[in-house]
């Protein structure tokens, strides 16, 4: 019975944080648009954070918790789920292009993250000092897009301000928030049910759980044909994830992890380097190329689960 309600609490925490999160951005960049905030600083602020919200609440969570499996797990496997399953998937509903942009300064700068990432958890364990290194990258790169003053796309369903758009952030951000703390309390206990470790449920059922606004987003704008929201969302949610989500859950406490770790993050350089070269060739993802990386995500789930 206990089992039962630790799955109907995960997939109900997945729905409440799925909703939240959503809300959370269409009401934020009401309000920064209001305010006068430049569309540059909504999609690589507001808009960035909202979509990574739920990563961001489950991972510091954890880490105030000490539950550093999950709150690194949720990351590497958000980012593998982001690239294998989600752009996969994209792509196989419809082929998607590209640009030099997307591919050489924001795909190089998260295969940059990737492999310093790989190389800080070799020793299986994350310090501040990293964590501080991670979270200042992630500054630098953001002020230089600043400076470039490029425009970036961003969702149409944050047109017209009203009047209950702060209460509707503050509500979104509380659900997010609280539903992560059941989120990961439920997973824990599922991973202790199923004799799976605390890393495998993170990388794996919680990373699918927080990744749920991306793949919304990335699917409806896809369907849309708005190809550079729908790529450059994962792109920026990974980079975001990585540098930003991880470099503060390490600020807070040094995260030691699972050997399982080095696996994870083998295959997550192998899954960023792959979606690169698919980038570039013909500047496009085909249908052929979303099928690749969906069997490599689903090749990486069932080594987690029944290989491990």
């Amino acid at each position: 019975m206990e089992i039962i309600n630790d799955i109907f609490i995960v997939i109900l925490s997945v729905v409440v944080i799925s909703f939240g999160a959503m809300k959370l951005v269409d009401s934020a960049v009401r309000i920064a648009k209001k305010i006068g905030v430049s569309e540059l600083v909504i999609g690589l602020t507001i808009v960035a954070m909202g979509t990574s919200a739920p990563e961001f609440a489950v991972s510091i969570m954890s880490s105030f918790r000490d539950i550093s499996d999950i709150s690194v797990g949720n990351i590497v496997g958000s980012n593998i789920f982001n690239l294998g399953f989600i752009l996969g998937g994209t792509a196989i509903i419809t082929s998607l292009s590209t640009n030099k942009k997307i591919v050489f300064r924001d795909g190089g700068f998260l295969l940059i993250g990737t492999i310093l990432l790989t190389f800080f958890l070799w020793d299986l364990t994350l310090s501040r000092v990293e964590g501080a290194i991670l979270f200042a990258l992630l500054l630098i790169y953001l002020g230089v897009l600043f400076f470039k003053k490029e425009n970036i796309e961003y969702e149409d369903g944050a047109n017209g301000y009203k009047w209950y758009d702060p209460l509707i952030l503050l509500v979104s951000i509380i659900l997010v928030v609280a539903s992560s703390h059941y989120l990961v309390d439920s997973a824990s206990s599922l991973a202790r049910i199923m004799g799976v470790s605390d890393w495998v449920i993170g990388a794996t059922v919680v990373a699918a759980g927080t990744s749920a606004p991306e793949l919304a987003t990335s699917i409806v704008a896809a369907l849309r044909s708005k190809y550079g929201i729908s790529v450059g969302n994962l792109i920026g949610s990974d980079i975001f994830n990585m540098y930003g989500v991880l470099g503060t859950s390490a600020l807070i406490r040094e995260l030691p992890v699972d050997i399982e770790a080095r696996t994870n993050l083998i295959l997550l350089i192998v899954m960023v380097l792959l979606t690169l070269i698919f980038m570039r060739t013909g500047w496009r993802v085909s249908r052929r190329e979303g099928i690749l990386l969906i069997l490599l995500g689903l090749g990486r789930w069932i080594y987690s689960f029944w290989l491990t």
